[in-house]
């Protein structure tokens, strides 16, 4: 019970996470109003649309779960791997192991898709299958 309680509170720590890297902005500026009127020219469309490019280049939007079975005499994939990662591929790869009496949960920070500590094939391939492209 006590597994699924951290479980819990860990995915809504992430969420969390996720919503306010999302709402942030690199120059500190406000957010346009959906009612402010947009360019009609071309070139000022360019201009709105490179600057969403950039506003959203660190917001974790790749991400990736791989489920596996940890232990051989487990069964139901309960076991799983998530990458959520930004465009430089910085970011987080969370791992939670299930066994029969408990199940453990890790955090592993990511920069430029390598981490420091040493990763399981299962969060490698989280982490590729988060890469875009």
């Amino acid at each position: 019970m006590l597994a699924l309680v951290l479980v819990s509170l860990l995915v809504a720590l992430c969420s969390l996470a996720v919503a306010v890297l999302a709402l942030r902005r690199p120059d500190g500026s406000a957010r346009v109003p959906a009612g402010d009127a947009l360019p009609e020219d071309v070139q000022g469309l360019r201009q709105e649309v490179a600057a969403l490019r950039a506003e959203t280049s660190d917001a974790l939007r790749h991400l990736a779960v791989v489920r596996y079975d940890a232990f051989g005499d487990m069964g139901g994939h309960l076991s799983w791997s998530l990458g959520l990662l930004d465009d430089g591929g910085n970011g987080v790869v969370l791992t939670s192991i299930h066994g029969r009496a408990e199940a453990r949960t890790y955090a592993k920070s990511v920069a430029d898709w390598r981490c420091d500590q040493q990763l399981s094939p299962e969060e490698l391939e989280a982490i590729e299958h988060a890469r875009p492209g």
